[in-house]
């Protein structure tokens, strides 16, 4: 490791330990002023492994990025194509900052209650966002960490978001439920003002020009088809490219001679499988013995976002950080033949999902990997006496 990263990472850890903040930035200023965005991946992944988490490692990111802000500003790095993934991304967080703009006379004139409606409408927008994120965790994050190490630090990222999410969500219940007192209100949203503007700064000084050192061209093609998946915020949505105008192949499968797949209880072929397991009311997720995601169903509505990004992917990568030691309990107990199945149900967009873990084994046991399969069942909850294969034709 080079000598201005560790003084980098000594100064992460003196700020993070509230040091002098003043004899810090004095004695380690020559390497501030040649840190690049890939350094600060860097830094924050040895913190890591030092042993700090995504959340706390959050109370200094900003310090931090205060003091680089101004190198990382003069930063050169070649800016997206105007249609790119990148420039799309750039183009959504143009779009999250003019809503910010949009709010802020409700929020200078302070009358919460006369401006209920206008600012629950306001803030609901914001939401959008989501969109946007999921993108960034789904695809961008994905591409990265298969890349390079360092990149693990987009934890950290991942735990910012979902505290923006979480608060405002709790924003919106307070303008829902008539919680408008000036003073809270005025405070809850300055800080959402403050995350969002975090996140934009933190995208496109760090994290873009990253990606745009690393990553190829074919690899931002694959994310630009990607994203259609998850939809667009605050921007119109562009035009769909074929894969064939951006020189990527239709993809895998087996061809029309080897597509044949035979068992003891029948045989498929190559399509048949593929059609049967995406017709499923189910989203199914298989991920191997290595605990790297190996294959998902793509049913017409899906409740959880996915990608071809994730394929490869460590599964610990796939949940934020605070959620992952749920994951790693139920793979363990699955390989040590522990238990054979998990279920948890949740309630979410008006739906009530059931999700369900189950270890795949061979015939003689082996573990081959967990099969996670959700399904949304509040019909099914709600069915009572019967109905008969022939009922639909006795009434007609």
């Amino acid at each position: 490791m080079e000598e201005k990263i560790r003084n980098l990472i000594d100064f992460a850890q003196g700020i993070y330990k509230k040091d002098n903040g003043k004899e810090l930035y004095e004695k380690y200023l020559a390497d501030i002023e040649r840190v690049t965005p890939q350094d600060i991946f860097l830094v924050e992944n040895e913190q890591l492994k030092m042993g700090l988490s995504p959340k706390e490692l959050l109370s200094v990111v900003d310090k931090l990025i205060n003091v680089f802000h101004k190198v990382l500003i003069e930063y050169k790095w070649e800016k997206p194509a105007k249609g790119s993934f990148l420039f799309i991304l750039m183009e959504e967080n143009r779009g999250l900052l003019a809503e910010l703009e949009g709010l802020k006379p409700i929020i200078k004139r302070k009358d919460f209650k006369k401006d209920n409606q206008v600012l629950l409408e306001s803030l609901e927008k914001l939401s959008q966002y989501n969109k946007h994120l999921l993108k960034l965790e789904n695809i961008l994050f994905p591409y990265m960490e298969k890349n390079m190490e360092r990149f693990e630090g987009l934890k950290i990222m991942w735990s910012l978001h979902d505290l923006v999410r979480n608060d405002l969500k709790r924003l919106i219940d307070k303008v829902k439920n008539g919680e408008v007192g000036e003073n809270a209100l005025g405070v809850d949203i300055g800080t959402l003002f403050f995350q969002l503007h975090g996140l934009v700064q933190k995208q496109e000084l760090i994290m873009y020009p990253s990606a745009s050192e690393v990553l190829t061209n074919e690899d931002f093609n694959q994310m630009l088809l990607q994203s259609f998946d998850y939809g667009f915020a605050f921007i119109e949505d562009p035009k769909r490219p074929s894969q064939t105008s951006m020189g990527i192949g239709t993809g895998g499968g087996l061809t029309p001679e080897e597509g044949i797949i035979k068992t003891e209880t029948g045989t498929l072929t190559f399509e048949q499988m593929e059609c049967i397991v995406n017709t499923l009311p189910v989203d199914i997720t298989f991920v191997n013995a290595d605990d790297k995601v190996a294959f998902f169903s793509k049913p017409e509505e899906r409740f959880f976002p996915r990608s071809v990004a994730i394929i490869g992917r460590d599964v610990r990568n796939c949940h934020p950080h605070e959620s992952v030691h749920v994951v790693e309990k139920i793979i363990k107990n699955f390989k040590e033949n522990k238990r054979d199945s998990e279920k948890f149900w949740i309630q979410m967009k008006g739906m009530f999902v059931l999700i369900q873990y189950f270890a795949v084994r061979n015939r003689d046991g082996q573990y081959l990997g967990t099969l996670e399969v959700s399904q949304e069942i509040s019909g099914i909850k709600s069915l009572q006496g019967e109905k008969r294969l022939l009922d639909d034709e006795k009434s007609e």
